[in-house]
């Protein structure tokens, strides 16, 4: 049975941002108020989580080489956020987070407020961080057959018919020998538990082809246009199928 750490005093974190970001809008911005907010919320959590939990268990985290241009996190978000995690079958909320998907791990922080380290990747069973929900994916015959490599994935939608993202941030180099990082995503979906790859709208459909008439006709009523907003009409159409094979 999952357990759950409740941390009710980490609480206050949002009350005082909250109150930090009020004030802010009627004086000048003051980020380093925030900061300090943020940093006394996270002394609350370690202070109440003890050092013992099962969430400090995991691998030294490298910030890599600072030369290369842009940042390796999600959403480029390159400052510890508050998010959740199921790590080896225990709830823990409030978590001041980060995640690289250049090298796909979820990255925590120590009790001493300062020491990076990577949760392990195989104890991680999912994850919400910036209002997004990843879980992670083990290698078996029906990923392989669509290209899934272990990892984590984006959940966009849930529904018996699934979608996935594969958040991606490679380092390339620019002509004048600059590194930086590219950005890219990897769509999938689950129907019938059996794992499809697929790049755009058309490709979408053909996947969905039982009910394409329906989808069309849906699409067109709605004018929705997948090059505008794609990963959020696609979970218009998904969504729509399943109602439609309910």
């Amino acid at each position: 049975m999952r357990k759950t750490v409740c941390l009710s005093v980490i609480l206050s974190l949002i009350s005082i941002i909250n109150s930090e970001k009020s004030f802010a809008q009627t004086v000048d911005r003051d980020t380093s108020s925030q900061q300090n907010a943020f940093k006394n919320a996270v002394t609350l959590y370690f202070s109440a989580l003890g050092k013992q939990a099962g969430i400090f268990n995991g691998i030294e985290y490298n910030l890599g080489d600072p030369l290369i241009k842009g940042n390796a996190f999600f959403s480029d978000v390159n400052t510890f956020t508050p998010g959740s995690v199921y790590y080896d079958d225990v709830y823990y909320d409030d978590v001041p987070m980060l995640y690289d998907i250049n090298t796909d791990q979820v990255v925590a922080l120590l009790y001493d407020h300062y020491s990076m380290y990577s949760l392990i990747k195989e104890k991680v069973g999912s994850f919400n961080l910036l209002n997004h929900h990843f879980i992670y994916l083990n290698s078996d015959t029906s990923t392989e057959k669509a290209g899934l490599k272990p990892g984590f994935y984006d959940q966009l939608y849930p529904g018996r018919t699934e979608i996935l993202v594969k958040r991606q941030k490679t380092i390339q180099t620019s002509n004048s020998a600059d590194s930086y990082f590219s950005d890219g995503t990897k769509w999938f979906l689950k129907k019938n538990n059996v794992f499809y790859s697929f790049g755009n709208k058309g490709a979408l459909l053909q996947l969905l082809k039982d009910k394409k008439k329906e989808l069309k006709q849906y699409i067109n009523t709605n004018q929705i246009k997948f090059r505008d907003k794609p990963e959020e009409e696609m979970v218009k159409i998904v969504s729509f199928y399943d109602h439609l094979t309910n």
